[in-house]
């Protein structure tokens, strides 16, 4: 936990396999640079930070995230018309299919993937809509030392054509909330065990929305041994499930942690508003 006698917060880890909430903190007033240094590194340390009543304008949202870094514009989401640093992840009553309802994790396809994400909420339905988050440290940690020997001489390569392409059965679903398919071409090859950044920490560095095959392997080879990763990586103990209400943040990291939107709130209405961060290039 944070040391509460040299700071107006402090941390407490969740109930939960990840994440961590912070307590008695502004973000639209409370970021000094010694604050920011101390939750980057709880950020690295927990995979995901858990806000709540946060009344952020879209500045005070924009303003918070470039605390932590760049802005990353998501060339694939609507974007709030007033602010194009801000991503729209909405469902309306009437649509079924939601946003990020699998496990993954955001931008494994770029070369540099981003750093994470800071989600908040605007709207949310009055049962269901939950996040759940994955530990991709506890992920690794708790494999055989005979596969993990095994992991960390592979890469995998990620893709976000099947997913955002023209021809993607998910960008029909949604509903015009994704859109620029011409924009998913690239490709990008990760090791499969990524040396954190900020903690120095091993963790599991493949996903179910966006990784197609190891390197070198064909898909049909990859496929027996990442569908057992992402068994073994969703398992209940290395996960948590966050509850949401307006003034709610997620401050997620993509390196270190996968998440879920559950999409089990069918003809209620939510609005989340989402600035995702630039980050690095990633080593084994």
């Amino acid at each position: 936990m944070a040391d509460t006698a040299a700071q107006p917060f402090h941390i407490e880890p969740s109930p939960g396999g990840v994440g961590a909430f912070v307590h008695g903190i502004d973000l639209a007033s409370d970021l000094s640079s010694n604050t920011v240094g101390v939750l980057r590194q709880a950020l690295g340390d927990h995979c995901v930070l858990f806000f709540r009543d946060q009344k952020l304008t879209p500045d005070e949202h924009i303003a918070a995230a470039e605390a932590f870094g760049e802005i990353n514009v998501n060339r694939f989401f609507a974007r709030l018309l007033t602010h194009d640093k801000i991503a729209l992840v909405v469902k309306e009553p009437g649509q079924k299919t939601n946003i990020g309802g699998n496990w993954h994790t955001d931008h494994s396809y770029d070369q540099i993937p981003a750093m994470g994400s800071m989600l908040l909420a605007r709207e949310t339905p009055t049962r269901g809509g939950d996040t759940l988050f994955a530990n991709m440290y506890a992920a690794f940690d708790s494999l055989s030392e005979g596969l993990k020997e095994t992991l960390c001489g592979l890469r995998a390569v990620h893709s976000s054509r099947h997913v955002f392409g023209a021809d993607s059965a998910y960008v029909k679903g949604v509903n015009g909330r994704i859109g620029n398919p011409e924009l998913a071409t690239q490709d990008a090859v990760h090791p499969v065990i990524i040396r954190h950044p900020i903690s120095g920490r091993q963790a599991l560095y493949v996903n179910a929305g966006f990784t197609l095959h190891f390197e070198g392997w064909t898909e049909k080879e990859s496929k027996p041994l990442l569908d057992m990763l992402y068994a073994h990586a969703a398992r209940p103990e290395h996960t948590y499930r966050f509850q949401w209400a307006p003034g709610s943040i997620a401050f997620w990291d993509n390196r270190a942690s996968w998440h879920y939107a559950v999409n089990d709130y069918h003809g209620a209405r939510r609005e989340m508003h989402r600035i995702t961060l630039e980050g690095e290039a990633l080593g084994a």
